[in-house]
């Protein structure tokens, strides 16, 4: 029988995601369930955070009917390790919008608003954490999180893209996200859970680019400071990703691992999401962060 990771894998191919997307919306579709990890399913994967956990891809809105056409790196993981994936994320989520309604977000609430996610609920992000790992934190084996990079671009907007108001502003952006990312996984953690909390860290867009390079490490400092405050370890998608762009002069663009953006042609340009081929690469990452924690446990 053909499995659900299958699936979506086919629906990734340009035209027939969106006449996919169409024949579900005929069919009167609903919200995705939790993929089911295959049969034997020994427990489940937690997947939190933005729009890279999600599998978003941008201007692709035919398809945002059916969070289905969407794979991310938590439906391969939960396929290789053999767990049920609870794919929780939310394109546009801040860290400060992961712990409340009403804090500043970059997009979650209104995507939200108008599509499915993978999965359903009115609350916060955290809200929905805590409610699953209540109910199931014997079951759930990892609980994965990557968010904070949405805070940075609300920062650049803020700061029109200049870098001296960036540089000015960066150090209480960081010191934000660290206290937010410290009351994520602290509340998690209080929840009773004993399985591997991990934070998953943020790939460049460009490692030939200092700026964006000083960006990218700033943030993934913040990001591992508050999991090492909370015994969580961390996926390093950072280097995963350099290691294939030092092959490109560390563009990343250039590796495949980003999603082209259609509506450049004459130069290869990249949205800021992981392609397939990103995804599974972050997947690769987790998983093999999460085995070297079970052997350091056992």
């Amino acid at each position: 029988m053909t499995s659900l990771l299958g699936r979506r894998l086919r629906a990734l191919n340009g035209w027939m995601r969106a006449a996919l997307a169409c024949l579900m919306a005929l069919a009167g579709a609903g919200p995705a369930l939790a993929h089911d990890g295959g049969r034997g399913a020994s427990g489940s994967v937690l997947s939190l955070g933005d729009s890279v956990v999600f599998g978003y891809i941008t201007r692709d809105s035919p398809a945002y009917i059916n969070a289905d056409n969407f794979l991310g790196y938590p439906e391969i993981v939960g396929d290789s390790l053999r767990l049920d994936s609870v794919n929780a994320s939310c394109p546009g989520e801040t860290a400060a919008g992961f712990l409340s309604l009403t804090a500043p977000d970059n997009g979650c609430r209104p995507y939200r608003a108008n599509f499915p996610l993978h999965e359903s609920y009115a609350s916060t992000q955290l809200d929905f954490a805590l409610a699953y790992l209540g109910a199931n934190k014997r079951k759930t084996r990892l609980v994965t999180l990557s968010i904070g990079a949405n805070d940075g671009f609300l920062l650049q907007a803020f700061c029109k893209g200049d870098p001296a108001c960036i540089q000015a502003n960066l150090p209480a952006a960081l010191a934000q996200v660290f206290a937010n990312v410290n009351t994520i996984l602290s509340n998690l953690r209080a929840t009773g859970f004993k399985g591997v909390l991990m934070v998953v860290n943020y790939y460049s867009l460009d490692y030939s680019d200092p700026g964006q390079v000083g960006l990218s490490l700033a943030l993934n400092q913040a990001l591992g400071n508050a999991a090492a405050a909370n015994g969580a370890v961390v996926a390093d998608a950072y280097t995963a990703f350099q290691k294939v762009a030092a092959k490109a002069g560390g563009k990343t663009c250039l590796t495949g691992l980003l999603n082209g953006d259609p509506q450049t042609q004459s130069q290869p340009t990249c949205d800021v999401h992981p392609s397939l081929t990103g995804q599974r690469l972050l997947a690769r990452t987790v998983e093999a962060t999460y085995r070297a924690a079970k052997r350091w446990d056992d």
